[in-house]
């Protein structure tokens, strides 16, 4: 075999969400993108916020020496000190430099978390559905993924959670708002979720840590708010990008940050910060660095996806699918009409719909839509809709 059998292996269980958007382009070249509906990948549709240009216009032009060298491991000191002012506005947490590093996207923030945390054999509890990659950034460190499942509406049971955790839990990851729900978990939940880890982490004398994956923090609808995991528990760490709030997913850019009471604060960060560098990101770009710095207040036009929003909810209501109306991110859920979820999505693509199965999400039973995409590919989709579910 040419490659690691784990690879292989891999390969075969992969992400649907990319099999459905390669799918998708063998479909757009044969009966044309306009009569192709693509709801398979989470690219933003909306271009960055204007704001955005003129920074990196002038960061380009700007010829000060060494601008482009390499710097500390954690990123720029300036552009961490501006984010942990941004982090102390929004939390209510003072919070430094110290406690911020600069990552290559959310991505590269998991994977240096993980890897700062995690022994061969730890376990890491995460809510059901979730980020399909989450088994493999764990893998990469030689933990594995405790699943356990989320409400009806998609909520945090936060008993289950706690009854999860064992001695080999080293942290509970939560992704807020959620992909692929949309969910956004309130304030109360959060707040029993802080107090269940601070019981755990008495009765087995060492915390667990709580990860809040944030990326889509900036886009939520119908005055929803993402509760703070700083304010609800004392050793929470928050990775996040500027993929999605500035449209900026091909720049791979985002941090983690970790409270200021955590415990060992400085052996956790010096470890996050080694791991930056061994699994090869060395630090995240400069330039990106510089810019983002800039525009931690700014965020792409979310009244546009709100208005997606509304659409892809009346496009399903009126062919007939059950879903929880999404109160953040650009995703909504809904039930498959079948139990298998992968023969939905299949007699989908029939229609010349491109959806993805819960399965991939381990949500079996659902599929996901992502609806960022062009307003007139929401509503041009609602006969496909009416037909697969007919059908079905």
């Amino acid at each position: 075999m040419p490659i690691a059998q784990k690879i292989a292996q891999f390969i075969d269980r992969s992400s649907w969400i990319r099999a459905m958007f390669e799918a998708g382009a063998k479909l757009k070249a044969e009966k044309g993108a306009e009569n192709v509906y693509d709801f398979s990948l989470g690219n933003p549709n909306l271009e960055p916020p204007e704001a955005f240009y003129e920074v990196i216009g002038r960061l380009a032009a700007n010829r000060t020496p060494g601008l482009h060298a390499y710097m500390p491991n954690a990123g720029f000191p300036a552009v961490r000190a501006k984010v942990a002012d941004h982090l102390t506005k929004i939390h209510g947490v003072k919070f430094s430099a110290d406690e911020v590093i600069m990552t290559v996207g959310a991505g590269g923030a998991l994977n240096v978390t993980l890897k700062a945390l995690v022994d061969p054999g730890a376990n890491v509890v995460v809510p059901t559905p979730y980020f399909v990659e989450y088994d493999f950034y764990l893998d990469n460190h030689g933990g594995v993924v405790k699943r356990v499942p989320t409400r009806a509406d998609f909520g945090l049971d936060v008993a289950a959670i706690a009854a999860a955790v064992d001695d080999q839990t080293c942290a509970v990851l939560i992704n807020n708002p959620n992909n692929p729900s949309g969910a956004v978990y309130p304030e109360d939940q959060i707040q029993a979720l802080g107090q269940a880890l601070t019981e755990v982490s008495q009765k087995r004398g060492r915390p667990v840590y709580l990860i809040s994956d944030e990326p889509y923090r900036q886009l939520v609808y119908d005055g929803a708010t993402v509760a703070s995991v700083f304010a609800a528990y004392p050793h929470s760490l928050v990775v996040t990008s500027f993929s999605k709030n500035l449209s900026l997913p091909g720049e791979r850019i985002g941090y983690v940050a970790a409270h200021p009471a955590i415990a060992d604060k400085g052996q956790l960060m010096a470890g996050m910060n080694l791991a930056n560098r061994i699994l090869g990101f060395v630090n995240a770009p400069a330039m990106m660095q510089l810019a983002v710095a800039e525009l931690l207040d700014k965020v792409a036009d979310v009244a546009q996806y709100a208005k997606k929003r509304r659409l892809i909810c009346d496009v399903l209501t009126d062919a007939g699918f059950e879903f929880s109306e999404p109160k953040g991110a650009f995703y909504v859920f809904p039930k498959s009409p079948i139990a298998d979820d992968v023969a939905f999505v299949r007699a989908a693509q029939e229609e010349n719909l491109l959806l993805v199965p819960g399965s991939g999400f381990m949500g079996p039973g659902y599929f996901r839509i992502a609806y960022c995409c062009a307003d007139e590919t929401i509503i041009r989709s609602a006969p496909a809709f009416k037909r697969v579910r007919a059908r079905i």
